[in-house]
């Protein structure tokens, strides 16, 4: 009985979207952009590593094609010929370009509404919402009230909330309010409680997330976030594939920040990991468990989080080489009428101006052992990902996008 695995490597965008000029990003392009770099050298790194981008077997899967197909231009040291599966293209409908409008497409469900969003001024955030969070949360204050990288952030503020026991509260482009505060000094228990508040607050400006940010350390020089990061999510709209295949008596395996990303909606087994090779490990395992039908689904944050949003080049470049290092190990516990997929949410070229995702078309590569390989095109929405899914598992179609198998 068949079981699909869906990958989705967060941020790994293929080139800007049609529309990508209405949110600045015409001429973004993640994965090619870190080719070309590594290429030319720039994105050596000694010890970490240098020359060009090496990857081969996302490539023999497609992801030089899939690029080829959604810029016109194939990135240096990447072919257009794949050697096995299916390859194309996702063009997303859902508005914005942050985590959740992303995957709940994927999954079969675009979002239908307007995100909500904090200014660029600052302080950003509401004063009335802070007065309400700090009466609830019994807070003497909070620090930060902008937008900010979380790690620069916390290496800004950290001694000073360390110090006088007020969160770090800070925001992006995304629909997102997120916390930050010392595991021990302030308490992870004590984060996710004023977590839960802000969340009840925000929910009705429609702001998609509120994310507890813990970390550790002693200075601005120690400090680092944690794998016990949470985040408090708003549920989709309707059911998604996750729904829709534990409503038919199936397992759902949701790694890393799925879970959360879905508000544990459609979950039957939720599995923690951090970093690639743990999240990587972490879905080997679930194959092992997982049962006839199941379906299996790994957000591998990293991409996103370490490297897109810090504008690190060469550690995504790495970060990519040690992902499809490892790829073969997932290919080959494939059973001979398993699905593999592997894509992306959106883009975050760290080649770009600023720190945000960037408005991208994402890979598609599809791989079964009894899939023939061959080109599936541009497809008009991500629904497509989950309705390609929902075929494979035998589950009625849902109410958007059409499977490409």
């Amino acid at each position: 009985m068949p079981r699909a695995i869906l990958c989705i490597l967060d941020s790994v965008g293929i080139g800007g979207a049609p529309d990508a000029d209405a949110y600045g990003d015409t001429g973004s392009n993640t994965f090619g952009h870190i080719a070309e770099w590594a290429a030319t050298g720039k994105a050596d790194r000694p010890g970490l590593r240098s020359g060009p981008l090496n990857v081969p077997n996302l490539d023999a899967l497609g992801i030089g094609a899939a690029i080829k197909l959604s810029t016109g231009t194939l990135p240096p040291g990447l072919s257009a010929t794949p050697k096995g599966g299916r390859f194309g293209v996702g063009r997303e409908v859902s508005k914005g370009k942050d985590t959740p409008s992303g995957h709940w497409e994927i999954a079969g469900v675009p979002v239908p509404f307007e995100w909500g969003y904090f200014p660029q001024s600052e302080p950003t955030f509401p004063p009335q919402l802070i007065e309400d969070f700090m009466e609830r949360a019994g807070l003497p204050g909070i620090l930060g009230d902008k937008h900010a990288s979380g790690t620069d952030i916390i290496a800004a503020l950290g001694d000073e909330h360390i110090r006088t026991g007020k969160p770090i509260c800070y925001t992006s482009i995304d629909s997102v309010f997120q916390i930050a505060a010392h595991e021990t000094h302030f308490g992870l228990n004590r984060l996710y409680e004023i977590c839960q508040i802000a969340f009840e607050l925000t929910a009705p400006m429609m702001i998609g997330r509120v994310i507890a940010r813990p970390f550790v350390g002693e200075n601005a020089q120690s400090f680092k976030r944690t794998g016990n990061r949470r985040d408090f999510a708003l549920a989709p709209p309707e059911p998604t594939l996750l729904d829709r295949n534990q409503a038919a008596g199936n397992q759902v395996y949701a790694i890393g920040k799925i879970s959360d990303i879905y508000a544990g909606h459609g979950v039957t087994h939720k599995l923690k990991g951090t970093g690639i090779p743990q999240l990587f490990d972490k879905t080997l395992d679930a194959m092992e468990m997982a049962a006839d039908n199941a379906f299996i689904m790994t957000n591998f944050v990293d991409f996103d989080s370490e490297y897109g949003h810090r504008r690190d080049v060469p550690g995504y470049a790495a970060a990519l080489e040690l992902f499809d290092a490892r790829l073969p190990e997932m290919i080959s516990k494939l059973r001979h009428d398993d699905l593999l997929i592997l894509t992306a949410d959106h883009g975050n070229d760290p080649t770009w101006p600023g720190t945000d995702h960037t408005r991208e078309q994402v890979p598609i590569l599809v791989f079964s052992p009894s899939l023939s390989p061959g080109e599936i095109g541009i497809r008009p929405t991500f629904a497509d990902i989950g309705e390609s899914i929902a075929h494979w598992l035998g589950l009625d179609p849902g109410r958007h996008g059409k499977s490409f198998l």
